[in-house]
């Protein structure tokens, strides 16, 4: 296997993977509980889903040939809190996700090398991944520390929990499939 299929294999695997991972968080949260900001300052998990989903469909719509900053998208509106429902929100959600996902399972090993432009910045196809492998992460990572925040103790840890890598280590959480890591 060539290191470029291998490339675009893991980032659609690792991409995968959090989009599962985003999906895990909002699952618990009640439709309330997407609307919700400590703040002016912070996003609520609503307008950070509005937002992904624009970055999507921005930049992943005719990837190779138009600059990732579509005329039509209104960025400035993604921030704005529009009250959407839950069911309306998870539907950008999906939207952009699968805009996303189904063009890097377009891409071949030749595209990889080919220049597009995000903001009429020349990038390589393999930058444009990697610059996109480091932005939707981090968005997750919003919501679900939003998700901990208004859930509390009923919050359902998606990950290691505190104080529990030996026994994650070991495997014995394994043979408890009650317990989620």
């Amino acid at each position: 296997m060539s290191i470029g299929i291998e490339f675009l294999q893991t980032a659609i695997r690792r991409m995968k993977y959090y989009r599962d991972l985003g999906e895990k968080a909002l699952d618990q949260l009640t439709e309330e509980q997407f609307h919700y900001s400590p703040n002016a300052a912070v996003n609520s998990v609503g307008i950070i889903i509005q937002h992904i989903s624009g970055n999507m469909l921005s930049r992943w719509t005719n990837f190779l040939t138009e600059d990732g900053e579509k005329k039509w998208r209104a960025r400035d509106e993604e921030f704005e809190n529009h009250q959407y429902s839950r069911s309306a929100l998870m539907a950008l959600w999906h939207q952009g996700w699968d805009q996303f996902i189904s063009t890097l399972e377009s891409l071949k090993k030749e595209d990889l090398k080919k220049t597009v432009y995000i903001r009429k910045e020349a990038l390589t196809v393999v930058d444009a991944i990697i610059r996109q492998l480091a932005h939707y992460p981090y968005h997750i990572g919003q919501i679900m520390t939003m998700g901990k925040m208004v859930r509390g103790e009923d919050w359902q840890n998606l990950s290691i929990q505190k104080k529990g890598s030996e026994e994650y280590d070991s495997g014995s959480f394994l043979k408890d499939p009650a317990k989620k890591y």
